[in-house]
């Protein structure tokens, strides 16, 4: 970890000559003065999958609840860049057959970030969001210091920009993986985000109202307690589980009572799935819909 964390810090620094002398980073113009990029954001989200069957006979249905709220500030540094700190707590609920899994699994963290601004939007950043990451006990071995840094380079003046990324994380399977893609500025109106983890399809009309067609691809670890299931060949104490929800729906946003965004979406999250990769297991659990409700704000 140490190493990579050098390397992270080292193409952190490399790329602020690239981006410093972009103009745009959205679609929307944005303000000129550093004093006006924003300084405090909140974000609220809930989000339901309903129920559906495990892989496996044995484990029965599962329905789940995924809640997370968050709060940072960016502080002034120099120039275009901040430091920002904040907090997240974020708990999935689990219900449906009582086949010994975690029926619940939740995390608290603090945000540390270090980010070059341009017109309110990180271009580039670094940030590390040490917490504990648990089922009930909170525990030493239950801390982890997820970690992830990224950049944007301009490709097409005021058009097309490529985001290049990765995120780590001690107890992550594997410990470091890549993300990033493509933003393609169509028009005033229409743009793309091709970027994994989290691309969209987005056409904004006017300043009130967005819509855009998403996927996501979400990945914690966990350290759990005592999973004894109706499998025999799943019985653990004290191990990790990496749990995921792979997601593609769409949304629409209203931007009318600002400085909030109220956010409904809806589709299907494809692929649920309790990985214990140390123990060689992993459960998955069919495709079933979804429904999510959120606000954020930035002032």
């Amino acid at each position: 970890m140490k190493d990579v964390g050098v390397f992270f810090i080292s193409l952190l620094l490399g790329a602020t000559s690239a981006i410093a002398g972009t103009a745009t980073f959205e679609a929307q113009p944005g303000p000129t003065p550093q004093e006006e990029n924003s300084r405090d954001f909140f974000n609220y989200e809930t989000t339901y999958t309903f129920r559906s069957d495990f892989k496996e006979s044995k484990l029965g249905h599962v329905n789940s609840l995924f809640d997370d709220f968050s709060y940072d500030h960016r502080f002034l540094i120099t120039g275009n860049w901040y430091f920002r700190a904040g907090v997240e707590y974020e708990r999935y609920d689990f219900g449906g057959s009582d086949n010994g899994l975690p029926d619940h699994l939740q995390a608290a963290m603090a945000h540390v970030a270090v980010e070059y601004v341009i017109q309110d939007h990180a271009a580039v950043g670094i940030e590390l969001d040490p917490g504990v990451y648990f089922q009930d006990r909170i525990t030493s071995d239950a801390f982890d210091i997820p970690t992830k840094i990224f950049m944007t380079m301009p490709l097409k003046k005021d058009k097309i920009y490529g985001v290049i990324g990765l995120g780590g994380a001690l107890y992550q399977h594997p410990p470091v993986a890549p993300g990033g893609g493509i933003i393609w500025l169509i028009s005033d109106k229409f743009r793309i985000l091709g970027i994994f983890p989290r691309p969209a399809l987005i056409y904004q009309p006017n300043n009130d109202w967005d819509f855009r067609v998403t996927g996501e691809l979400n990945y914690t670890s966990f350290r759990t307690d005592d999973v004894l299931t109706t499998e025999r060949k799943l019985q653990l104490h004290n191990a990790i589980v990496q749990y995921s929800e792979n997601r593609a729906g769409a949304q629409v946003t209203f931007l009318g009572f600002k400085p909030f965004k109220i956010i409904v979406g809806a589709g299907v999250t494809i692929a649920r799935e309790f990985d214990f990769y140390r123990a060689n297991q992993k459960k998955r659990v069919d495709p079933a819909p979804y429904v999510r409700i959120a606000m954020e704000a930035k002032f």
